[in-house]
């Protein structure tokens, strides 16, 4: 279960530092390349959601959950200003029923930012939200840190996380993107086996 009294501090504190201000590059890379087009699409901890607008902006159709009030709240008054839509969702997702299953979900922070003894329930959670043959659209961030988050989220740990039983890994893999401090993100394509 996460600590949505946790995040929601860090929303209303502003102590959120891994917020861009604007949509990831990782997301601007798939887009631009068409390995992710319209369609509809999940954005679990999306936070302040700068690729919920994006999204929406080229026509997906996006749900976004967030575990805080705050962050639905200020990307919700982000999409009225923009005069763009989205279904947003303030929930825990591990307690959130999938009602209908998404063709791509966009993982950018929900791993990294939980506890690695929740992550083999997060990667059900994933597998389950997605259709067969759904695209998850994973970026793994590399930290080095094993105490609190961002967790480091190693390639080796990851592909056994996400094994090929249930995934199937694809070949692209062509940037990382660098955050602030030195951390930087490794991107992955990963399909939904049947």
């Amino acid at each position: 279960m996460q600590n949505s009294n946790e995040w929601e501090n860090r929303y209303q504190q502003g102590q959120t530092g891994w917020d861009r201000g604007e949509a990831s590059p990782n997301l601007k890379y798939w887009l631009e390349r068409n390995h992710l087009k319209p369609c509809r699409i999940l954005v679990p901890a999306c936070g302040n959601g700068h690729e919920v607008l994006t999204l929406a902006e080229k026509g997906f159709d996006v749900v976004a959950i967030d575990i805080a009030p705050t962050a639905i709240e200020n990307l919700g008054k982000a999409l009225t200003i923009k005069h763009l839509s989205a279904e947003l969702i303030q929930t825990d997702f591990f307690t959130w029923e999938c009602e209908r299953p998404f063709d791509a979900i966009y993982e950018q922070t929900s791993l990294c930012a939980l506890n690695p003894n929740e992550w083999q329930r997060y990667e059900n959670c994933l597998y389950n939200w997605l259709k067969p043959k759904g695209t998850l659209f994973a970026q793994f961030m590399q930290t080095k840190l094993a105490n609190n988050p961002p967790f480091h989220c190693g390639v080796a740990e990851m592909a056994d996380l996400f094994t090929t039983d249930r995934w199937h890994w694809s070949e692209e893999h062509k940037t990382e993107v660098i955050h602030s401090e030195g951390l930087h993100e490794k991107m992955y394509l990963l399909e939904k086996v049947i």
